[in-house]
Formats: structure tokens, sequence, C-alpha cells
């Protein structure tokens, strides 16, 4: 059975295959000279004619260029992203496992989200919710929280808070509620935050300036960098990368790919 080529395949075809039928006419002719001949295969007047006939062939089917040009770039997009999951492959325990790194859900689970995010980020607001979906609905799964704050140095500093308030084990309240109300980040929001969900304000204030919270933070940049995130919010579902608002419903599509081994 003769398999069908689509109308722009056909084209590119031809003009590969013209191009050879040129090449081999001058190697032919060049072949049958004696050994002293120049090394040029072409003259002047075979290359002007050459390059005729391939500037009237894309004259005539420009589909060929727009073809090839739509090649290069799948192929380009293939490379960038084999590169990236041997990046994520090479890095997965440090995106899954960092104890530095808070996490909810079922920390033995069989499928891993991570989120870098900012707390100033308007999409990290709209996600928060969806993650909490996620853990509520499937008890396999586990989120961990790459705090990543690039937007202001308010972002920095809601960060910390964070992870001081992870260290008195009030991580999952402190950050929802704070997500809740991205646009303030000052400290007295941050203070206001830390009584109502149970947090001892003085001693996050205090723990915010530690070296150990002020790593955390870099180490997730550097990490950020390596993995080619640029933005926030960004997600791993197991070995595939999200970025942006993922839709709850594409999140389970991924969590299932995540859990049958397609990614």
């Amino acid at each position: 059975m003769t398999s069908f080529q689509p109308p722009m395949r056909n084209s590119l075809l031809c003009f590969i295959a013209l191009l050879a039928l040129v090449f081999l006419a001058g190697y032919s002719k060049a072949s049958a000279q004696d050994s002293a001949a120049p090394q040029e295969t072409f003259d002047p007047a075979q290359v002007e004619s050459i390059e005729e006939i391939v500037r009237r062939f894309l004259m005539e089917n420009p589909e060929v260029i727009i073809e090839a040009v739509t090649e290069y770039q799948n192929q380009r997009r293939l490379a960038e992203e084999e590169q990236r999951q041997a990046l994520i492959s090479a890095n997965l325990d440090r995106l899954q496992n960092d104890p530095r790194s808070p996490m909810i859900g079922n920390a033995d689970g069989d499928v891993v989200i991570v989120e870098f995010f900012d707390y100033r980020c308007p999409y990290c607001k709209v996600t928060a919710p969806r993650l909490q979906t996620v853990v509520n609905e499937d008890s396999g799964v586990k989120v961990v929280f790459k705090e990543y704050p690039i937007l202001s140095q308010e972002s920095v500093n809601a960060a910390r808070a964070a992870l001081a308030a992870a260290k008195q084990g009030k991580y999952e309240p402190f950050h929802f509620t704070l997500m809740e109300n991205p646009g303030d980040l000052s400290d007295s929001h941050l203070r206001a935050v830390a009584e109502r969900v149970g947090v001892d304000p003085d001693l996050m204030f205090e723990d915010m300036e530690s070296e150990e919270i002020e790593q955390a933070i870099r180490d997730n940049h550097r990490l950020a960098r390596e993995l080619g995130v640029t933005g926030t919010p960004a997600l791993f579902v197991g070995k595939s990368f999200a970025p942006g608002a993922v839709e709850l419903e594409q999140l389970w599509e991924l969590i299932e790919t995540a859990r049958n081994g397609e990614t």
C-alpha cells in the first residue's frame, strides 16, 4: 500500500529530489574529467543556473519554506524538551525531597507536584486552591512548595515569613491565608496573618533573618535557573513541566500521566 503524503510534504520531497539531481549532474560531469580537474564542481554559469532553478522553485512553491521552518521549530522544541527532561531527571531529588521545602498531602505519595511561586503573583493565587483541591481529593499526591520570590522585595520578605512559619509547624495555614490576598505583603499584614493562624509573630520575624532561610531561597533560585524556570507559577508534575496557571482539568491529566509513568 502506498502511503499518502500531504501536499506540503510532497513539495519538500520534490525540492530535495531536484537539488539531488542537480548535484549528481554536476558530480558526474566533474568525475568524467581527468584527475587534474579543478576542485570546483560548478563553474559560475552553472552556479547561476542552479540558483535560478532553486529561486524559481521556491517562488512557485512557497509552502516549502513554511514547512522547512515549521519542521525546524518542531525539532528545536523536541530537543529543548529532551534537554529539560534530562535536567529534571538529574535534579529530581532536589525538586521533590529537599527537607527545607514545605509540603502538603501525602509525604509518601506516588505523584509529586512541585510549585515555584511568588506571593505577589496573581496567577499563583489562582493556582493555590487548585493544589488544595488535588490534595484533598487524591490521597496519593504530595505537593512541594518552592519559595521563588522574583517580583519585589516584599515578595522576598513574604517568602522568608512563610519559611519562618514553617519552623513553627504552621506553613500550610500561613501560606494559603497569605495567598488569599497576595497584594498586601507589608510587615503589618504578615504579622496579622501570623496571629490569625497561630504563629508567634515575634519569633517569625526573628527567624526570617536566619541564614538557613536565606540559603533555602537562594538554592531555590539556583535550581529554577538550572531547570529553565523564568516565571511563576511553574509546576513540575512528576517529570512534566507545566508553566503558568494550569487549569484544574489539565492538572488532573498531568497527575494521571505521572501516575502511569508516561512522562
